[in-house]
């Protein structure tokens, strides 16, 4: 994989992380009008179309290409104005869709609900064995506060066209947990139930694991005395389990496949160094070659800053 290259490289957020295709469509994108122009439109169409069609057989690298690409143009006019231009186009309109709903996420409101619904139930209907207009509407249930045997039925309605997808497993989590609808106790029972399911190299492989991380930063976020004893989360039992299985195998060359390997590489770093197996960690940054995941590193400050700072103690070499 791209991500195992010898070369060395400065750290740096990457969203597109190791797909060049995706990396390039970015740049490109950095450069266009952010107007609403038919030229503007006619770019994005050709652009995104063509990358989108490409990876169409491909689901789990379909839904890192929209995600990203909706997270990357949630304040530009081009989705909204492509869906309309193309209104049978599912492509277009499930880009249009995540789009609205990243921008509802980073406002804290959502502007038209209805809208992102309708237009995922188009593109659903227009690729019924597409999973990513039901990841959309798996996000909407959750900033909508539904409840849970309506988003369980949605992420099964994922789960139906791609069994192992990442951003809906990683979302049910987070619904579950005691942020959002649930509590500590469901997140447990949601790991044990698809722990001995997943293989261990499947997309959603880190679920198990980022569980543990979103616990710690629990703790973390008590402050004072809790937070300074933080470190001790990761000396329990299942703490240790799910950072073990991850440690002896994540890193190995050939072993993850899928489009978010990188970020999931970022996760086990970040949880190693955490809980001190510094020794453990440094394949993990060497794999990783310098690609910053913003989260979770973001959770001690800035992203790039923090991730430079862990892999020095750690003692790779740049």
């Amino acid at each position: 994989m791209a991500f195992l290259s010898s070369r060395r490289r400065r750290a740096r957020i990457s969203l597109e992380l190791d797909d060049a295709a995706l990396g390039r469509l970015l740049k490109s994108l950095q450069s266009t009008p952010n107007t609403g122009a038919i030229g503007t439109t006619d770019l994005y169409m050709a652009q995104i179309s063509r990358l989108l069609n490409q990876s169409r057989a491909d689901w789990d690298r379909r839904t890192h290409q929209v995600s990203v690409l909706a997270y990357r143009l949630s304040e530009s006019h081009g989705p909204r104005a492509w869906a309309t231009r193309e209104p049978r186009n599912a492509s277009a309109l499930v880009l249009a869709a995540w789009a609205q709903l990243e921008r509802g996420r980073s406002r804290g409101y959502l502007e038209d609900a209805v809208g992102i619904a309708d237009s995922c139930r188009r593109a659903a209907e227009l690729a019924p064995e597409d999973p990513t207009p039901w990841v959309v509407m798996l996000g909407l249930s959750r900033l909508e506060r539904r409840s849970q045997p309506e988003v369980f039925g949605l992420w099964n309605e994922v789960l139906a066209r791609d069994r192992w997808n990442r951003e809906a497993y990683l979302s049910m989590l987070r619904y579950l947990g005691p942020e959002e609808m649930g509590s500590r106790s469901q997140v447990l029972d949601f790991v044990d139930a698809i722990r001995a399911r997943i293989p261990t190299n499947a997309p959603c492989a880190a679920t198990e694991l980022t569980a543990q991380v979103l616990q710690y930063h629990s703790v973390l976020a008590l402050g004072g005395v809790e937070a300074l004893m933080a470190r001790n989360h990761w000396s329990h039992t299942s703490a240790t389990q799910a950072l073990d299985r991850a440690a002896h195998t994540w890193a190995q060359p050939g072993f993850f496949h899928h489009a978010a390997a990188l970020a999931d590489l970022n996760l086990l770093a970040y949880a190693l160094m955490a809980a001190e197996r510094r020794a453990e960690a440094r394949p993990v940054f060497e794999a990783i070659n310098g690609t910053v995941a913003a989260w979770p590193w973001s959770v001690g400050g800035d992203p790039v800053s923090e991730f430079e700072k862990a892999r020095s103690r750690s003692g790779t070499r740049v």
